[in-house]
């Protein structure tokens, strides 16, 4: 395969997505720095970002910009560091290298083209499990890292629904929910629209067939129990079976209250294994583990409570429907970014930020469990608009 193959591919590739409908993570991430990593789940549009940003600010035709698969066959025969050399003296400037873990001495080489060519730019995608601390060259004081999320609420109702409405900061929603409730109420019902999103709304490839998505998602964690955690967190693959069992019987049995001997035994593994594969699980972006204080969790602590990383995958993969487990699922989802997010173990379902107590609920949830505590709030499904410290649901799908 040669270079201009390459050119072949990209130039394809680039023509074939569209511009339509742009993430606005487009306009967060530095792509002017001379290194760029975009990490994140399989599914969440890595890849459709990286190529619309190329189509708009390059073109189509490869030149200046270059976007490479590293798992492209071009690189049996070919180092990274040839095609960078090759790309420098053909008047290259940005290289894009997609999926980079699938190139095994991808951090080695990169770092060799940063030293040997300051002024090229390099930007790569990689799983969410992608180590660039710890890679074969330490990359972590030159790169600039952004991790790419599935869409929030409030992106779904932009991406799936044309409804412009921006990010409020968590504080905001807290003090003003009022105002912040009118504004999303002259915009749309958001009530019903949010029962859309929690089945079929986190990932950014919906189109219109639920059947279809469901196959697609499951498709997603094979793929992430198969091949990224086999590859970034030690599992061996023989145990691949017992990790898709694990989520399937976490998926209909979350918010599940830890207990590790059991777990083990269902699986057949020791404890020690079963923690190791639920710490991967969590940073592979298939499970939120929560424990009661953040601050002293250690290695190999038994986290207090398991929930499924987003209500699309419990939805795709559970064969019982629970919604009280449903709404604390897309709480936790929401707030994990940019928020810590703690196990309520003596009072309400969760801690946010060391000091905000939280209950999640339908809406005749109720206020007493946590009335004398200060800095607590109830977050309750069906309402459009707050009832004093009871706010509606969704308007935690705002916070990205």
């Amino acid at each position: 395969m040669t270079m201009e193959t390459l050119f072949k591919k990209h130039r394809k590739l680039i023509s074939q997505v569209t511009t339509n409908i742009i993430r606005e993570a487009m306009n967060t991430i530095p792509w002017e720095k001379q290194l760029v990593a975009i990490r994140g789940s399989r599914g969440v549009g890595k890849t459709t970002l990286m190529r619309q940003y190329i189509k708009l600010n390059y073109g189509i035709q490869a030149g200046e910009a270059l976007y490479c698969l590293m798992d492209s066959m071009y690189f049996t025969s070919h180092s990274l560091l040839d095609l960078a050399e090759r790309f420098h003296l053909m008047g290259g400037k940005h290289l894009f290298l997609d999926e980079v873990h699938k190139y095994p001495s991808w951090s080695k080489e990169i770092k060799e083209i940063i030293d040997l060519y300051p002024e090229m730019k390099v930007t790569f995608s990689g799983s969410s499990l992608l180590q660039i601390l710890n890679a074969d060259a330490d990359l972590s004081r030159r790169v600039r890292s952004q991790d790419l999320a599935g869409l929030s609420f409030r992106e779904y109702l932009r991406f799936y629904h044309g409804i412009e409405l921006p990010v409020f900061k968590l504080e905001e929603i807290l003090s003003n929910p009022d105002a912040i409730c009118t504004r999303v109420c002259e915009a749309c019902h958001p009530q019903p629209l949010f029962e859309s999103y929690l089945r079929a709304g986190y990932y950014p490839f919906y189109d219109g067939d639920v059947e279809d998505y469901y196959s697609r998602i499951e498709n997603v964690v094979i793929f992430i129990i198969d091949q990224e955690m086999t590859e970034f967190c030690g599992v061996a693959p023989a145990n691949t079976r017992k990790l898709k069992a694990m989520l399937m019987f976490l998926c209909d049995n979350v918010p599940y209250k830890v207990n590790i001997a059991k777990l083990a035994s269902y699986l057949e593994l020791n404890k020690a294994t079963v923690l190791s594969y639920l710490s991967g699980m969590k940073k592979a972006e298939l499970l939120h583990l929560l424990y009661s204080s953040n601050v002293s969790v250690t290695k190999m602590q038994k986290p207090d409570k398991i929930y499924v990383h987003n209500p699309n995958i419990l939805y795709a993969l559970g064969s019982r429907e629970n919604i009280g487990t449903v709404r604390e699922c897309f709480f936790v989802n929401q707030l994990s970014k940019g928020h810590t997010v703690e196990y309520g173990k003596t009072s309400g379902d969760f801690l946010i930020d060391g000091r905000i107590t939280v209950e999640v609920g339908g809406k005749d949830k109720s206020f007493e469990q946590i009335a004398d505590i200060p800095d607590s709030y109830v977050f309750a499904d069906e309402m459009e608009f707050p009832v004093g410290k009871k706010l509606p649901l969704w308007l935690a799908g705002f916070l990205y």
